[in-house]
């Protein structure tokens, strides 16, 4: 007489599944509380809470560069209990200092959700002797190695943007790593460093205030939180792109059903007015779609990253 134990074992699984949630989630911000990944992060589980009718909890782990929440998420039961809130590093750290992440973005986390993308933007000292991209790049390229530039840490997305910038432009500009963007901002506009690229929120109300010069914007198109803004290829530096973003993952080997629940709920709070003023606030837009969304974007970004770090020849520490 055949087993029953495999049939059992199906049944079962699919009762769980269909029960999901019964008890609270977890969601993982590998960031520190108050930035700008755990706010989107908390206003994301918040709507979650409200939709599941179970608690979803915030909790941040943080260290190397995000890399500890992220390989904590790794390791945990991809029962749809655990996931991470990812944001730029996820895939940056992993590409720049594979061996402090020790995580693979793409083969270690099952994709549930992409929730929003948008650029960053160039900023300058008010007192720098440039008033635009281009003549920043002319001032760079004659002046090797004279500019600072302050980036939020090795191997982030702003350090990485800015080796990006230098491979396709061929300036020499020095890399500061402060451990975290508010400092760097802090020493942008008292001086001690003339450039950092940061969010548009966390940057306009210093621009708006004249204290630091808008250059340019990091996406493809112009953000309507500041339209008199260039992008990089208007700018003169074509093919310096580069995009924030957020999405929620699981450990790889979480059941398509609660992914696929997962990312139901989240499509169902992104068309709700009150999230898209929010994040449209952010400078940032909406990426309704299917876990093969954040899929495609995570492995794109990861393997762009990854040749950068090799054309470049960086070596993070």
């Amino acid at each position: 007489m055949r087993s029953l134990l495999p049939a059992l074992c199906i049944l079962f699984a699919a009762s769980a599944m269909a029960d999901y949630p019964d008890k609270p989630i977890k969601i993982i911000v590998p960031f520190a509380a108050g930035a700008g990944t755990d706010a989107v992060a908390r206003f994301t589980a918040q709507k979650l809470e409200e939709q599941l009718k179970q608690p979803v909890i915030v909790e941040n782990r943080v260290g190397a560069s995000g890399a500890i929440g992220t390989q904590f998420v790794a390791s945990a039961a991809p029962d749809g209990y655990t996931l991470l809130f990812v944001a730029s590093p996820f895939t940056t750290v992993a590409a720049a200092t594979p061996t402090v992440a020790n995580y693979d973005p793409v083969k270690q986390f099952t994709p549930i959700a992409l929730i929003a993308a948008g650029p960053l933007v160039w900023i300058a000292n008010a007192q720098a002797p440039f008033a635009s991209m281009r003549e920043m790049i002319a001032f760079a390229q004659a002046n090797p190695g004279k500019l600072a530039y302050g980036s939020a840490g090795a191997g982030g997305v702003n350090h990485l943007a800015l080796e990006l910038f230098k491979l396709k432009t061929g300036t020499d500009i020095l890399h500061v790593p402060y451990k975290g963007i508010a400092p760097a901002t802090t020493d942008l506009l008292g001086g001690s460093i003339a450039l950092l690229t940061g969010t548009i929120p966390a940057v306009l109300p210093h621009i708006k205030g004249g204290k630091a010069r808008a250059l340019a914007v990091t996406g493809d198109k112009r953000s309507s939180l500041m339209p008199d803004v260039p992008t990089m290829k208007e700018a003169g530096a074509n093919g310096t792109e580069v995009y924030n973003y957020w999405g929620l993952v699981a450990p790889a080997g979480t059941p398509s059903a609660i992914v696929n629940r997962l990312n139901a709920e989240v499509q169902k709070f992104l068309s709700h007015k009150d999230v898209q003023e929010r994040l449209s606030n952010d400078g940032v837009d909406l990426t309704p779609g299917g876990p093969e969304r954040l899929a495609t974007f995570i492995a794109h970004d990861y393997n762009g990253w990854k040749k950068l770090v090799a054309d470049a020849k960086l070596k993070v520490e």
